[in-house]
């Protein structure tokens, strides 16, 4: 069981007992702490997607130490203006360790969610359909979005764009760069069939993002 939840304003793929470093919490070493931005669950493969967030659904950790990261050096230079600045910076973090991800609530979620599905999309094929139609998908974006749960068109279209970033960023290829701004009107008109409206609004895209 696993989760990807808003921590001190980044987003990190947690499970128990995992160790994290935030940034700088201003809880007591020792407390415990509770994070209720779940934006994406996985108990045993039943994927749930928040709205941005699942109601009901935290994730309880410990704070074990506050401390600071490794030095980054930062230099800026202007070319043939003489101008050279050169400057050191440390991040304050916070090490804290997973104790335990509640799914509280997200069990009569999931259902109603299924029979949306299945309302807008009777006809959908078990294999799941091609999400590269969409402009913006390559083939790791489309692998990362079905390892995901979201393996069709009406599921990306139903699915934020805030947690459809999470799935990104949360997969191990580089996909954070990717915007999925559009990406659910684009699967909406692909799972209605209205390809030609799709080739329309994709030609007015560019990279899947809007000009």
């Amino acid at each position: 069981m696993y989760a990807i939840v808003e921590i001190a304003g980044q987003q990190f793929k947690v499970s128990k007992d995992l160790k994290v470093y935030v940034n700088r919490l201003t809880n007591e070493e020792g407390s415990k702490v509770s994070f209720d931005k779940v934006l994406l669950l996985d108990d045993n493969g039943a994927i749930t997607l928040g709205a941005p967030a699942i109601e009901g659904a935290s994730v309880e950790a410990k704070v074990l130490q506050h401390l600071k990261g490794d030095k980054v050096i930062i230099f800026k230079k202007k070319r043939r203006k003489g101008y050279k600045k050169r400057n050191g910076h440390r991040q304050y973090l916070t090490q804290i360790v997973i104790e335990g991800i509640s799914a509280s609530g997200t069990k009569k979620a999931a259902p109603k969610a299924e029979k949306v599905a299945e309302a807008k999309a009777p006809k959908a094929s078990k294999k799941g359909d091609d999400l590269k139609i969409i402009e913006g998908i390559g083939p790791k974006a489309a692998e990362a979005l079905v390892a995901a749960g979201v393996d069709t068109f009406t599921k990306l279209a139903t699915a934020t764009s805030e947690a459809v970033k999470a799935i990104l960023e949360a997969s191990e290829s580089k996909l954070s760069h990717l915007d999925p701004t559009t990406w659910a009107q684009q699967a909406q008109l692909a799972a209605d069939g209205k390809m030609d409206e799709l080739k329309k609004l994709q030609d007015e895209l560019n990279g899947g993002k809007a000009v």
